[in-house]
C-alpha cells in the first residue's frame, strides 16, 4: 500500500460506543409505559399523583384556615358572647393542626404504590375529624340572640366552610362528602329534634350544598386525571419520537461514516491498482506494437493485444471509479477557467468520430453561434461530453445519426444536447440508470456494457457547476441528454427570456 494514503482511520471509522445516547430516553420510554399500564386504566399511579397534588394544596393552604376560624369566632362572639365559641376555634385549630402534620408527613415521604389506599384513607379520616369539628359548630345555639341573625350566621359560616374545604380537597376523592357528613348529621338530628323550620332549612340547605359541591369536587377530580392521562400519552409520544429521533441519526451517522469509509477505501484501492496497471499497459503495448522485436508466433501478439484492451477497459473502470468516491468525499475540486462551450463540444465529436465512423454512425452539430465563454473546469466538461458522447455512440444502431446542440436556455445559461436515434430507455428504468452502478435493460444485453458510473458522475459534475442534467427518452425512440449551465456561469451575460412564447420555443428547441 502506498504510504501517502493511510488507512488506519478507516479501520476504525464506524465508532459503536455512541449507542449510550439512546439510553436514557429508552428508559423514559419504559417508565412512562408501565405509568400507562401499571393497572386496566392507568389510575393507580394518577392517584398517587392526585394524593400528592391534595396534599401540596393542604400545604399551600395551611393558613387559610385558621385565619377564617379566628374570623368565625370573632362574628360568634360578637352575637353571641359565650365562652364556648373559644373552647370550638382551639379544637378547630388542633383538628386542621393534625390534618396539616399529616399532609407534611406525606410530602417527606414517597408514597409507594401499595400504600395509596393507606394514605388515603388517613387523609379522609383526618377531613372526617375537620368535618366533625364543624358538626359541633352546627349544634351551637344562642338564647340570647333575638330574631333568626344567628340561624344566617350559621348557615353562611357553614356554606363557607363547605366551599373552602371543597376546593382544596376536591383533589382526595369522597374528601367533601366524607368530611361534612358528620355535619349534616348534626343539622339532621337538630331538624329532628326541634322542628323548627329554621333548622329543617338550614339541613336542607346544607345538604344541597354538599351534594353540589361533591359533584362538583368530582368532576374536578375527573377532569385533572384526564389531563394528567393526556399528559402522561403526550410524554410517552414525545419520548417515542426522541428514541426514533435518536436511532435515526444514529444510522444517518453511520450511513454516512460507512459512506466515507467506503469512498476512501475506492480511492486507496483505485490508486493502488493504477500503478500495476500502467505497467501492464506499457509492456503489453511494447509487445503489441513488437518495438523490441517481432514475435515468433503471432497468437502472442494477439494476446497482447487482448491484453492491452482489457487493461485499457479496467484502466476506465479504476478511473470512474475513483471520480465517483472523490465525488463522494468531497475532494473533487474544480480548477475552473473561462472556456468556449463550443470548442469543447467540437473537440470532444472529434474524439469520438473516428469510432462513430467505423459504425456508420453520423454526428450534425446544431451550434449556435457566437457563444460567450463560460467559467467552468475544462477537465470535468470534457469528461462530462464524452460520456455522453460516447454512450450515444456506444447505442446507436449501425447507420444511425447522433445530433449535437450546443446553445441558450431560456434563463441565460448555456446547454449541450446530445440526442441519439438508438434504442431507448424505458421511462421507468430512468431512476435505475442515473443512480450509481445502475444499468437500465438494453445495457445489459448489449455487448458493449459499462460500469453504470458514467451518467452519476455526469450528474455530480455538472452539481459542482450549480449546473443541471436532464435525461429523456423512450423506448424505441431514442435518447437525449441535456447539460446545463446556469446563467451565473456565462461571462456575458444575456437577459432571462421572460415571455412565454420564446420559453415554449426555447423548451421545443431541446425536444
Amino acid at each position: 500500500m502506498s504510504n501517502g494514503v493511510s488507512t488506519s482511520t478507516d479501520k476504525i471509522i464506524v465508532d459503536k460506543s455512541r449507542s449510550h445516547r439512546n439510553k436514557a430516553v429508552s428508559k423514559t420510554v419504559r417508565a412512562t409505559r408501565e405509568r400507562l399500564q401499571s393497572s386496566a386504566n392507568g389510575n393507580d399511579l394518577f392517584d398517587r399523583d392526585m394524593l400528592t397534588m391534595h396534599v401540596n394544596a393542604v400545604l399551600q393552604g395551611a393558613s387559610v384556615m385558621p385565619l377564617f376560624i379566628v374570623l368565625v369566632t370573632a362574628i360568634g362572639v360578637y352575637l353571641n358572647p359565650d365562652a364556648s365559641l373559644f373552647g370550638w376555634a382551639l379544637m378547630m385549630l388542633s383538628l386542621h393542626a393534625v390534618n396539616v402534620l399529616l399532609a407534611r408527613r406525606a410530602s417527606r415521604k414517597e408514597i409507594a404504590a401499595i400504600d395509596i389506599r393507606k394514605w388515603r384513607r388517613r387523609l379522609l379520616v383526618a377531613q372526617v375529624l375537620v368535618g366533625c369539628g364543624w358538626a359541633i359548630f352546627a349544634l351551637q345555639s344562642c338564647d340570647t340572640c333575638s330574631g333568626d341573625g344567628y340561624y344566617f350566621y350559621k348557615g353562611a359560616v357553614l356554606l363557607f366552610a363547605i366551599s373552602i374545604t371543597a376546593m382544596s380537597s376536591f383533589m382526595l376523592r369522597l374528601g367533601v362528602l366524607f368530611g361534612f357528613l358528620p355535619m349534616i348529621a348534626a343539622l339532621l338530628a337538630t331538624a329532628v329534634l326541634s322542628r323548627h323550620a329554621l333548622d329543617i332549612g338550614m339541613t336542607g340547605m346544607c345538604a344541597t350544598a354538599v351534594v353540589f359541591f361533591h359533584y362538583i369536587a368530582d368532576r374536578l377530580y375527573r377532569s385533572n386525571l384526564t389531563l394528567m392521562s393526556y399528559q402522561s400519552e403526550k410524554d410517552d409520544l414525545i419520548a417515542e419520537l426522541e428514541v426514533a429521533k435518536s436511532m435515526s441519526d444514529e444510522a444517518r451517522r453511520r450511513a454516512e461514516e460507512a459512506n466515507l469509509a467506503k469512498s476512501r477505501f475506492l480511492a486507496s484501492m483505485s490508486h493502488e491498482l493504477r500503478t500495476p496497471l500502467n505497467a501492464i499497459l506499457g509492456f503489453s503495448e511494447v509487445m503489441n506494437s513488437e518495438v523490441l522485436g517481432p514475435l515468433s508466433n503471432p497468437t502472442y501478439k494477439e494476446y497482447a493485444g487482448d491484453i492491452h484492451r482489457s487493461g485499457q477497459h479496467l484502466l476506465n473502470l479504476i478511473n470512474e471509479i475513483l471520480d465517483l468516491s472523490r465525488i463522494e468525499a468531497g475532494r473533487y475540486d474544480l480548477s475552473e477557467e473561462a472556456l468556449s462551450l463550443l470548442e469543447v463540444a467540437e473537440d470532444c465529436i472529434g474524439m469520438v468520430q473516428l469510432r462513430a465512423s467505423g459504425k456508420n454512425i453520423a454526428i450534425r452539430e446544431q451550434f449556435e453561434q457566437h457563444l460567450p465563454q463560460v467559467w467552468a473546469d475544462e477537465k470535468s466538461l470534457r469528461q462530462v461530453l464524452l460520456n455522453l458522447l460516447s454512450n450515444a455512440v456506444k447505442f446507436t444502431p449501425q447507420g444511425g445519426e447522433v445530433t449535437v446542440k450546443v446553445g441558450w436556455t431560456a434563463g441565460g445559461g448555456q446547454y449541450v444536447a446530445i440526442k441519439d436515434n438508438g434504442p431507448g430507455i424505458p421511462e421507468e428504468e430512468i431512476p435505475v440508470v442515473l443512480s450509481a452502478f445502475g444499468q437500465g435493460s438494453i445495457a445489459i444485453k448489449s455487448a458493449e456494457q459499462g460500469t453504470g458510473l458514467g451518467l452519476p458522475i455526469v450528474q455530480a459534475i455538472l452539481a459542482k457547476h450549480d449546473g443541471q442534467f436532464i435525461l429523456r427518452s423512450k423506448l424505441r425512440e431514442g435518447t437525449e441528454a441535456i447539460a446545463i449551465l446556469p446563467a451565473t456561469r456565462v461571462l456575458q451575460s444575456v437577459p432571462a427570456v421572460a415571455d412565454a412564447p420564446a420559453v415554449e420555443r426555447r423548451r421545443r428547441s431541446f425536444a
